[in-house]
């Protein structure tokens, strides 16, 4: 085994929008930080085979449950956030509130950081308008989605949110990461850490695997930022046994119609949209790539539908689902749907059929279901307190697994909330130590072992 010894002041697991924000926010303040990350930290290409390494791995990035309903992640320095449609809902303020978490200036604060914005007129193509008007008509309550989209840089009739922007028009956590790495952080990346290492109830590094090697890594601060899949899986071999139970997912569908004289399918997704509170289900546009399309398509014998693109109008159906399951220690997701959660997706499916029949559309079909946002596997409230600190003192956790309840929409705005005032906290917290007679601080911190340095990668994308 082979150790890292290091003069960091963190280690930040993962590099999805939680531990991004972290690791900038603390670089900021001149702290060292080194990023743990499971993935590549290659350029953006905005193809299908450069996302399938990433997001299309069964296993890895991918895993089933028993009904068939695979759950999506992207296991890269971005995390999730590089595959994602860059749709920016409000976090929920009150409820994070009703756990003694208040993020509503954090919430402020990030508008700083990330655009956050409708998308202007000439951005939205034919789909996205058909739905959109389509859904006025009816008397929905429609409404242009907030995107973390620089609009001057994105393109018309392009649908490749889903596969890297290659031309940095759509925020990820990645531009977080790099200005970490500016600022002096570190990054290993396919490095995939097994567990954090405890001594006297103090977290004081971590156990990761890099190049077929296991390594160790010290610091007086660990960030937990590996996702709602990865994070509990950590946790429990670090110790807290009951991480990676009750979740949430998010489930969807696709309902398709195909409307003569749409024209280009391509277009950016979820432009605009309709969220039913109280019933938990949101429905937006959602232009698919071509070679997602053709996948969800086989999946449920559209063969003749498969190869139609153009004409076509996705729209999506997320739903709240309710908290049930496990991640097994092997990384798989034991969930299934209840009656309620289905019948969500059928509620949600009519509305979406209204509005393509009121379009126009005819050929009306449902695709598979398929699960994105895995969270809650490591509650506040239930396994972290409200600073998102675990029983283990210097063990904190900031991504999707902390959201204390089901929340069934995207969760991005929240996480880097919750980075921004975990950042805080950590500032504060070494404030206060550095004031401590210092052969106090001596006796409390953990000798670090001496051994062979691991590479560490600095490249800036």
């Amino acid at each position: 085994m082979k150790g890292l010894k290091t003069d960091f002041d963190a280690i930040v697991v993962g590099s999805g929008p939680g531990g991004a924000t972290v690791a900038k926010d603390l670089t900021l303040k001149g702290k060292k930080v080194l990023i743990l990350e499971w993935g590549d930290n290659d350029p953006k290409k905005g193809t299908f085979f450069s996302t399938v390494p990433r997001a299309f791995i069964p296993g890895k990035s991918v895993v089933m449950t028993k009904q068939a309903l695979p759950v999506v992640r992207a296991i890269t320095t971005g995390g999730s956030s590089v595959i994602f449609c860059g749709t920016a809902f409000a976090p929920p303020i009150d409820m994070f509130k009703s756990y003694g978490v208040d993020i509503s200036v954090e919430a402020e604060e990030m508008k700083a950081d990330v655009p956050m914005a409708p998308l202007p007129d000439e951005l939205m193509n034919a789909g996205p308008r058909a739905f959109y008007e389509s859904a006025g008509d009816l008397g929905y309550d429609v409404h242009k989605l907030n995107k973390f989209i620089y609009p001057s840089k994105c393109k018309t009739k392009c649908q490749l949110c889903m596969y890297g922007c290659p031309y940095g028009a759509k925020w990820d956590a990645r531009h977080f990461v790099n200005q970490a790495l500016e600022n002096g952080a570190r990054i290993i990346t396919h490095a995939k850490v097994e567990r954090v290492l405890i001594e006297n109830k103090k977290a004081v590094g971590v156990e990761y695997k890099h190049n077929k090697e296991i390594y160790r890594a010290y610091a007086p601060k660990i960030i937990v930022a590996a996702g709602g899949i990865g994070s509990p899986l950590i946790l429990r071999q670090s110790g807290i046994r009951s991480a990676g139970y009750d979740f949430f997912f998010d489930p969807l569908v696709f309902v398709y119609g195909k409307i003569k004289g749409l024209g280009n399918g391509k277009a950016i997704p979820m432009s605009s949209g309709v969220h039913f509170e109280e019933d938990g289900i949101v429905m937006t546009d959602f232009n698919l790539p071509r070679m997602m399309k053709i996948g969800f398509d086989l999946e449920i014998l559209k063969l003749k539908q498969a190869f139609e693109y153009a004409d076509v109008l996705p729209i999506m159906i997320k739903v709240k689902d309710e908290l049930a399951g496990e991640v097994t220690n092997n990384g798989w997701v034991k969930k299934n749907l209840t009656k309620a959660d289905k019948q969500k997706l059928d509620k949600g499916s009519e509305h979406a059929k209204r509005i393509l029949i009121n379009a126009g559309a005819t050929d009306i079909y449902r695709s598979w279901k398929v699960a994105a946002h895995p969270g809650g596997t490591v509650k506040i409230g239930e396994l972290l307190d409200t600073n998102l600190k675990t029983k283990f003192d210097n063990l904190y956790v900031c991504d999707c697994s902390v959201m204390p309840q089901e929340w069934g929409l995207p969760p991005t705005t929240s996480i880097i909330a919750l980075g921004k005032r975990l950042a805080k906290h950590l500032l504060a917290a070494d404030q206060v130590t550095q004031k401590k007679d210092p052969a106090v601080v001596a006796a409390e911190q953990t000798p670090i072992e001496e051994s062979m340095e691991a590479p560490l990668a600095t490249a800036v994308n």
